[in-house]
Order: structure tokens, then C-alpha cells, then sequence
């Protein structure tokens, strides 16, 4: 077996696990395990394996009468407001057997119930199946519970993702500020690097332990011994976790297999996740098409041509969406990793080349265009398909692939990526060549309210959700500028860009979801000037602190090459530096790249190293290594990362783990809208 081979295997075998016990039953499905299920042979695989129904996890849902069998699938905690409604639905229900499955492992349950002590089998699992058979109304009834880390969704061979931490996010320095509010003066951290997991909130206990713990499971289930090695304060915690995880010692001592495991936070490179990239389609698609409801990746494709429905402007679409996810198809499968790992025109000319085959295979009367796709090119092959109801189903999938691209290039906003991307190239080259008051200045013309109408003067001008990506584009590099010979010159620009942000804003017809999470306000209607420029306000104050994000870094602690006169200044993406460190040749040790040791030995080998010749781990030691960013991963990097390694290292295998993939957008909300110290973790 190839050793990806039991790791690509894994997540599929978790849900077998829920799987086997859904035959006859109505399964509940929250929305995080739900997102995960939909990469892993979606809702088919549920009615494949017997399941009656599949249900929201809601207290507005329940089983018939004649359904005497549920299924719960959740990504919580047994406690709180998840127990509330499994109480609700078994209520209004006639349950007689239930099954509950939960992604949070037995110890983390402990945890969350303050027992510390080491106990004998699940007695939290036992008690909540007492309490199941309480509200079934009968103790005679049978209940089950039990952990199943459905966790990770394999998005592509080379791309893990976990939807159900889609929210975590590396701290910033404000965060440093509220922790130490709560410390005696003498005990307060002096930087993040400092901070320890017993000083944060209950509930970001929980979650990092929770990651640490679905990674481990991944381990455990493939026999593998990894060496974790971290860059960044978040990165330290979760790979220290994972090092210290109560199961994981004794894997390490048997187990075959050998992998290292390289955590990265997302906040050592803010340029790469809000720039907006020239040649990737799938940033495109997932920036400008819908997203999927309750998911954090997946988007919704318009299936309306397709059929002899009216386009009616502003009403509610009765058809159901299309999606990326065509787990069903190998071809669809393969098509969705060239669009994902390719440069743009590669991945437009390989959607043409799929529906021209699809078309071909099924004696489709199609003619063939040579030369540059356009979106009105692959519409017409698609419609070939429209009459045809066997070719339809046979090639759905690549279909719904083929209409993504199609609305993607033809989407009234993309025009905006383009304006996006020629001023991020005009900013890098100012920043070697003036201050950041400077540099913040031409950001000015951009500020633009809406006109009286509702609509921008141009097609490519941005709005505010563009322009607070750009800011945090620009505030990214904050460190980068030349030094200020007037700090109070810097001051002054920053004043006039929060008032003209504030107006921009003000003036908008309608608050995207980013602007109704800013500002607090759910319409326009209930925006008024200061809390706009409140919230403004507190947008600039963090921007303040993201240069500051590497100023622990010794060695890779820069993203921008300056111009030398006849380069041009250049963004170095931190993750391209990270694995050319990891693959050099003569395997330096980096003093940024930390091992995190998980016992005795390690820590022996690491002290006797400070005076006698020690080898200590690398993380090019094992041929399979998994990147593991925290805070998200961009379809960019994951092309990046496959160019680096095969012209550095063309034997490692290297797996991609992240918590989102990233649109340029999602990047503000995790900055400004995210609680990043209490997450939500359902109870």
C-alpha cells in the first residue's frame, strides 16, 4: 500500500462506521457533519445503506409515527443546546431505538465535565443513553452512543479539510490583550509565543483538543508514528496537544508507518489568503458563485439552463442547486482536481475537453470550437444535453462542473477580481518606494459610495467587501514600507479612509453577509452612521497588529522581495519558503520551524543535543509529510505546494490538511467577525 493510500481510505471509513447503523432509521445530521458527508459520497451513500430519511438536526424536526428508529450525527458536545434538541426531537417523536454519534471523543466529554481522573469505560456515553431511554419513555428501549470522528472531508486526494473548525482561527494580538485581563499583573504574557492551552477559554480547550484529537484518530486508524513540528502560537498549542495526546504514546511505540506533520498558521501569511491570484479557477468560482447553504466551502450552481424554466429577476429559485462536490463520478472526480491544482486556461481548456467528450460518447450533434473557451461556448455544449434525459444523467456531474465555470466567467463581478489584482501589483511596487502613509493614500480614490441609484460607475470598481480584503492585503505588508519620518502623516490617512469607508458602507442598497456580521445589523435599514464607523473603527485596530504577525520569526519573517531595479518587487509566498527550508539539500535545522516533542526520549534528545552530536527530528525525515494549515488554505497554495515538492523533493508525498478553503473574503470575516477566543461549540 502507498503510504497516502490508508489516509485517503480513512475519512470514508469513519462514515462507515455511522453508516452500518442507519438502515431503517431517520438520521439527524447537523450542518458540520453534514458538509463533511457531502465530500464523503453525500446523501446517496445515507439512503444506499437503508436510512428512511434525512433530516436537519433541529427542534422543528421529528420522526413519523411509523419510524421507531433515529440516527443522530453531530459535531458537539453531548451537553447544552445539542442534548436540548435531541430532547426535543425524540419528544415529539416514537422512538424505540436511538443512536447517537458525536466527533468529540469520550475524554473531551470528561473535560467538559471537569473529571480529571482517569475512569473505566464511557460512563458520560452511558449516562446520555439512560437519559435517551428517559425521554423515548421507556428504559426498556435501546440507546446507543458512541464516537465517531467524521471529521475530515477529502475534498481532493491531496486536500483534507475538517468543516467542523472551519472557525478556528490563529489569535491576534487583541486576544493576547482580553487574556491578560483576566491575569495577575506578575503572571501576564509578554507575546502569544508565551501563551499556554490552560490560559485560554473552556470552550478553545475544547476545540484545540478536539483537532488534536481527529488528527490523532487519523494516526491511530492508519498505524502511523509522526513527528509534529509547528510555526506559530495556535500551531504550537495544536501540535503540542497532538504530542501529548493520552493515546498517542502508545501508538508511537508499535506503530509501522512514519510521517511528519508540519502545523502552519494562517496569520504568518494574510498577503497569499487576501490576494486575489491571476490563474486560479476554483478561487474564482468559489469567490463569485453562491455558497452552498450551511456549508463553508462548496457553492451553489445555477441548473436553470438545463430546463425551459423563465429567469424571473429577484425571486426565489424553486430548482435545486448544482454543486462541486461529484463524488459519485471518477470523471467529474478527476475533472474537480485539474480545475483545483491548474492554472486557469489549463483548467477551462479540460472542462471543454470533458463536455466535448460527454457529448461525443452520447452522438450529441456538437460542434467543435478551437482556440479561446468562452463561457458562451461551453453553455451551448452543455444545452446539447438539455432534451436528452439518459445523457443528462450519465454525465451529470461533469455538467454541474462545466455550468460553474460557465457562470464563473461570465459573472458580473469578476470583472472586480481583475481591478483587485492590478492594484495589489501597483501596492507591492509602492511599498518599496515611499512610507505606508504613502501607500494607504492610494487607497483613497478607491473609496467610492454607491450613486444615488444603487450602482457603481463601473463594473470593476470595488465595493466595501473588495476593499476591506485590499486593506487587509496592504496592512499585511504594513512591515515592509519604508520607515515614516512623520508617524503623525500615517495617522491622518488612516482618519480619512475609516470616514470614507464608513460612507462607502452607509451608502450600499443592501449589507452583504460580511457587512450584516461587521456592523451587527442585519439590514440597511438598521445601520446608522456610528455604528458603522464603530465598527470601522475596530476593522483599522486590527489591521494595526497584522505586521506584527512574524515579528517572532528569525529567519522567515518576510513575504516581500523589494525591486532591485530591474526585478520588480515580488510577494514570497511564506509556504513556498517553508517547504524549500524543509527540502533543502543540506537539511538545516530552522530555528522557526519547532519540533514539538512528545515524551521522555524526545525531550532527552533534545537536551543532550545542546552538547553532544544528537540528530533531531526534521520534517523531511519520512517520506509522507501533511501540511496542516490552521485558518485556511487557498486553491493557489495547493498548486504551490505540488510545484515546490516536485522540483525539490519528487519522492515525498505531501497531504494538505487545512480548516477551510479560503476565498479572498472569508479572510476579513475570520479577522473582524470571528470569536477567536470563545468559539461556538454548540453547548
Amino acid at each position: 500500500m502507498l503510504p497516502t493510500e490508508g489516509f485517503t481510505c480513512f475519512p470514508g471509513q469513519m462514515w462507515d462506521r455511522v453508516l452500518s447503523k442507519v438502515k431503517k432509521a431517520v438520521v439527524f445530521m447537523d450542518d458540520k457533519c453534514a458538509e463533511s458527508l457531502h465530500w464523503n459520497g453525500g446523501a446517496t451513500s445515507v439512503f444506499e445503506s437503508g436510512a428512511r430519511n434525512l433530516k436537519q438536526f433541529s427542534s422543528f424536526e421529528a420522526g413519523g409515527e411509523n419510524e421507531p428508529k433515529a440516527v443522530f450525527v453531530v459535531s458537539t458536545l453531548l451537553k447544552g443546546r445539542t442534548a436540548d434538541i435531541i430532547q426535543d426531537i425524540v419528544g415529539l417523536s416514537h422512538f424505540q431505538y436511538c443512536v447517537v454519534f458525536t466527533t468529540v471523543a469520550h475524554s473531551i466529554h470528561l473535560l467538559a465535565n471537569n473529571v480529571t481522573a482517569e475512569l473505566e469505560g464511557n460512563p458520560v456515553f452511558e449516562q446520555f443513553e439512560d437519559k435517551l431511554c428517559e425521554w423515548m419513555g421507556d428504559m426498556n428501549y435501546t440507546a446507543e452512543v458512541m464516537h465517531a470522528p467524521v471529521v475530515f472531508a477529502p475534498v481532493s486526494p491531496q486536500l483534507f479539510l475538517a468543516p467542523n473548525f472551519a472557525h478556528l482561527f490563529p489569535l491576534l494580538p487583541r486576544d493576547l490583550e482580553t487574556i491578560n485581563t483576566k491575569r495577575p499583573e506578575k503572571r501576564r504574557f509578554g507575546s502569544l509565543t508565551d501563551v499556554d492551552l490552560h490560559s485560554l477559554s473552556p470552550e478553545l480547550q475544547i476545540e484545540i483538543k478536539s483537532l488534536a484529537s481527529a488528527v490523532n484518530s487519523m494516526f491511530e486508524s492508519t498505524s502511523t508514528r509522526e513527528e509534529s513540528f509547528a510555526l506559530g502560537p495556535m500551531s504550537r498549542l495544536i501540535a503540542g496537544e497532538l504530542a501529548n495526546h493520552p493515546q498517542a504514546k502508545n501508538r508511537r511505540k508499535t506503530a509501522p508507518n512514519k510521517a511528519s506533520i508540519v502545523f502552519i498558521d494562517r496569520t504568518l501569511d494574510l498577503t497569499g489568503a487576501a490576494g486575489h491570484h491571476g490563474d486560479s479557477l476554483v478561487e474564482k468560482i468559489l469567490t463569485v458563485l453562491q455558497p452552498f447553504p450551511g456549508h463553508t466551502t462548496d457553492v451553489q450552481v445555477d441548473m436553470l439552463e438545463l430546463t425551459n424554466l423563465q429567469h424571473i429577476p429577484d425571486s426565489q429559485p424553486t430548482l435545486a442547486p448544482g454543486c462541486l462536490a461529484q463524488t459519485q463520478s471518477s470523471t467529474a472526480r478527476l475533472l474537480w482536481e485539474t480545475m483545483l491544482a491548474s492554472k486557469q486556461k489549463e483548467a477551462v481548456m479540460e472542462v471543454r475537453r470533458q463536455l466535448v467528450e460527454a457529448a461525443s460518447k452520447e452522438n450529441l450533434p456538437i460542434k467543435m470550437g478551437l482556440g479561446r473557451v468562452t463561457p458562451e461556448q461551453l453553455c451551448s455544449y452543455v444545452q446539447l444535453f438539455k432534451s436528452n434525459w439518459g445523457a443528462l444523467e450519465s454525465h451529470c456531474a461533469v455538467i454541474q462542473l462545466g455550468l460553474a465555470t460557465a457562470q464563473t466567467l461570465r459573472h458580473p463581478t469578476l470583472p472586480r477580481w481583475d481591478s483587485c489584482l492590478a492594484f495589489e501589483r501597483l501596492l507591492l511596487q509602492a511599498l518599496g518606494d515611499s512610507d505606508f502613509a504613502g501607500v494607504l493614500r492610494q487607497l483613497l480614490p478607491l473609496m467610492k459610495p454607491q450613486s444615488s441609484s444603487g450602482s457603481r460607475s463601473g463594473e470593476e470598481e470595488c465595493g466595501p467587501d473588495e476593499l476591506l480584503v485590499l486593506l487587509v492585503y496592504l496592512y499585511s505588508l504594513a512591515g515592509e514600507a519604508q520607515i515614516a519620518d512623520d508617524e503623525e502623516e500615517e495617522e491622518k490617512v488612516e482618519r480619512e479612509l475609516i470616514g470614507a469607508l464608513t460612507l462607502v458602507i452607509t451608502r450600499e442598497t443592501e449589507l452583504s453577509p460580511l457587512l450584516q456580521k461587521l456592523t451587527g445589523c442585519g439590514s440597511i435599514e438598521e445601520l446608522t452612521m456610528e455604528r458603522a464607523h464603530t465598527a470601522v473603527e475596530g476593522v483599522f485596530d486590527t489591521l494595526r497588529e497584522l505586521s506584527h504577525a512574524r515579528d517572532h520569526l528569525k529567519q522567515l519573517n518576510s513575504v516581500y522581495t523589494a525591486s532591485d531595479g530591474v526585478h520588480q518587487a515580488m510577494y514570497r509566498p511564506f509556504l513556498r519558503q517553508v517547504l524549500e527550508e524543509i527540502f533543502h539539500p543540506d537539511r538545516p535545522e530552522s530555528p522557526d520551524i519547532e519540533h514539538m516533542s512528545g515524551g521522555l526520549t524526545d525531550m532527552l534528545k533534545t537536551g543532550f543535543s545542546m552538547f553532544m552530536k544528537v540528530s533531531r527530528p526534521h520534517p523531511s525525515d519520512h517520506a509522507l509529510l501533511f501540511l496542516f494549515l490552521v485558518g485556511g488554505v487557498t486553491p493557489s497554495e495547493l498548486r504551490l505546494i505540488r510545484e515546490v515538492v516536485s522540483a525539490h523533493k519528487p519522492g515525498t508525498q505531501v497531504l494538505v490538511l487545512s480548516t477551510r478553503l479560503l476565498r479572498p473574503t472569508d479572510v476579513p470575516e475570520l479577522l473582524f467577525t470571528t470569536q477567536r477566543l470563545v468559539p461556538d461549540i454548540g453547548v
